[in-house]
């Protein structure tokens, strides 16, 4: 309860600093939003008791459409669900007037799903009114301080954030409480491919390991890496030692072939890319789909092991 109670109380001081601060509009321009609780002519659904605390179905509640949070953990979310359920709501959900019934929620998505699921037919609300880029501000920095998002969700919401409010990234840190660096760290996870923006999503790969496989400069070692990292289940110690073999690697052979390569059928390409993502090693296909060469690199008898393994699972050597 005193975890809650803390976080409350820490997000409670956000939003009143947020009562006073300055926003900045599409223009750049710095302009006074008046972001302070609405307690007149309150909207239908909305209730208020003797001490001045606003209730709402959160039946009437829709998600903050700058909500940076995309994938919700079940498991953390039915312990919250058992909280809200024996203690209640704690902290005030944030919303905001959708002006046809209905409220949006800009800070406290994650109970609003619990006391829903935990049956609740009214919880506290706090109602205010925030621009665009300031909607995706509280929820950003609200996630952040009660339940992290993961790294491609933060990622996206500092992106969101920049494109929004035309900021830098030192703005963007400054806003959220972060170090330059880690927001610049973060963005740079939005450059993988999409599937191993998946894994990291899915936690099948961790943000160190993420930022071992962008150190590569090369798509295919990257996938190599990759490959390697889900095969082997590599530690992000191992992955960033890997990468670094094969930086050293590709750079001895930028120096000495300067052949390009020869442009290869699309088709035949994406074959190759799926052999290196299964196998977590170099392979290449030269030929064409009725006739060519496989060829698969390994770089230790473990390796070799491994990959044999893999072609061959119910070998008995």
């Amino acid at each position: 309860m005193a975890k809650h109670q803390g976080l409350g109380k820490g997000l409670g001081a956000l939003m009143q600093e947020a009562d006073l601060s300055e926003e900045i509009s599409e223009n750049g321009v710095q302009l006074k939003e008046n972001a302070s609780p609405v307690n007149l002519n309150l909207p239908t659904g909305i209730s208020s008791d003797e001490n001045g605390t606003l209730w709402v179905d959160p039946a009437l509640l829709k998600p903050n459409p700058r909500q940076p949070r995309t994938y919700f953990d079940d498991e953390k979310l039915a312990e919250l669900t058992e909280s809200v359920r024996n203690e209640g709501i704690l902290s005030p959900v944030i919303i905001e007037d959708a002006n046809d019934g209905t409220f949006f929620i800009i800070a406290g998505e994650r109970r609003t799903r619990a006391a829903k699921a935990a049956g609740l037919k009214k919880i506290p609300v706090q109602l205010r009114k925030y621009s665009e880029q300031r909607k995706l501000e509280v929820a950003l920095i609200e996630n952040i301080q009660r339940t992290d998002l993961n790294a491609l969700e933060e990622a996206q919401a500092y992106y969101d954030l920049m494109e929004l409010g035309n900021l830098t990234q030192d703005q963007v840190a400054e806003r959220v409480g972060k170090n330059r660096s880690t927001v610049a760290n973060c963005l740079r996870l939005l450059k993988l491919p999409e599937d191993i923006q998946k894994a990291l999503v899915t936690d099948s790969i961790s943000s160190g390991h993420a930022r071992a496989i962008l150190s590569l400069e090369n798509d295919s070692d990257k996938r190599i890496l990759f490959g390697k990292i889900i095969g082997q289940g590599l530690s992000v110690r191992q992955s960033e030692n890997i990468a670094k073999e094969m930086k050293s690697g590709i750079s001895s052979v930028a120096k000495t072939d300067l052949k390009p390569e020869p442009k290869k059928d699309p088709n035949l390409a994406a074959l190759e890319q799926k052999l290196i993502e299964r196998l977590g090693t170099k392979v290449q296909l030269k030929g064409g789909f009725s006739k060519g060469t496989i060829s698969i690199n390994y770089f230790s008898s473990e390796d070799l092991d491994r990959i044999f393994n893999l072609i061959v699972p119910d070998a008995n050597l």
